[in-house]
């Protein structure tokens, strides 16, 4: 099982914001937005960051998939 942030980046474009933008007005490291870009696992308090400053669900950023192997 991984995570995709594609959900993220679209909800992004559709506000008209820009990924610096939604990192610093989310109080969120360079390193830690870098593990969203590479749909790596980040932590729940980040995702509630993001969705506070979005104004969103969890569910309208992230989604479970399965990874081949």
């Amino acid at each position: 099982m991984g995570v995709s942030y594609k959900k993220l980046w679209k909800l992004i474009i559709d506000k008209d914001m820009r990924n610096v933008e939604v990192r610093k007005s989310a109080k969120i490291s360079p390193a830690t937005f870098t593990k969203l870009k590479k749909n790596e696992v980040v932590s729940l308090g980040v995702l509630l960051k993001i969705c506070k400053m979005l104004e969103c669900d969890i569910g309208d950023i992230v989604e479970v998939v399965n990874e081949v192997e």
